[in-house]
């Protein structure tokens, strides 16, 4: 029952947080709108099989990954770097007439690969992990054992597909049913990238980033 729990508290807390909008599920639906839904299915795993090492790093070496912030401000500079390339990206595709893809996707980088890029430069799925561990050991439903760990990870990585999907399918079925130009489509995603590097930039000069969250994290356990 235990082992259940833990699998089921690890894929609806994934899957939840993998609903709000963010870099990797709009970059996810965009490959899907502009290649195809196995292109985007490739990158989504990707991206979670990242989330699942730094969750399982994180679960057995948190004293470790508490003292790295340094390294987590360079990633979020690096990761704001790429989110506002993928935001003019948008806009550049936006304005071309012949439906043109992002030139940020507009290469030959294995679409697995990219996912795997993209995700391990992102380093807010840390502190975002390491609270959630936290809560689900205080209530006991997460212990210390290598079978809790195995399977909350296996249920995180699946929870995120999930997530995932809704974007992969339901931005192709919004092109499709609602003959949505594409065009119109890289403009709004434009504006999606855009304002997160804003709500980004924001977070790392008001210092509440990813390296503060740790910090929060650490002073209440």
């Amino acid at each position: 029952m235990g082992l259940t729990k833990v699998f089921f508290w690890g894929m609806i807390v994934s899957f939840l947080g993998s609903l709000p909008l963010g870099t990797l599920n709009v970059a996810a639906m965009q490959i899907s709108v502009q290649e195809n839904v196995t292109n985007a299915i490739y990158f989504s795993l990707g991206s979670l099989l990242v989330e699942m090492i730094y969750v399982r790093v994180s679960l057995v070496g948190i004293n470790w990954v508490r003292k790295q912030k340094k390294l987590f401000r360079w990633m979020e500079w690096i990761t704001l770097g790429i989110v506002v390339a993928l935001a003019i990206g948008s806009f550049i595709a936006a304005a071309q007439p012949n439906h043109a893809k992002n030139v940020m996707l507009n290469n030959n980088i294995n679409r697995f690969s990219l996912g795997v890029m993209l995700s391990a430069i992102s380093p807010m799925q840390i502190p975002f992990w390491f609270g959630w561990s936290t809560i689900l050991f205080t209530k006991n439903i997460l212990q210390p054992k290598n079978s809790y760990y195995n399977l909350y990870i296996v249920g995180i990585g699946l929870g995120t597909l999930l997530g995932n999907c809704v974007f992969i399918f339901g931005g192709k079925l919004i092109v499709q049913k609602l003959n949505t130009n594409q065009n119109i489509l890289n403009w709004a995603i434009g504006g999606i990238f855009a304002l997160t590097a804003l709500i980004l930039l924001i977070k790392i000069l008001l210092h509440k980033d990813a390296a503060k969250k740790l910090d929060d994290i650490r002073a209440k356990t």
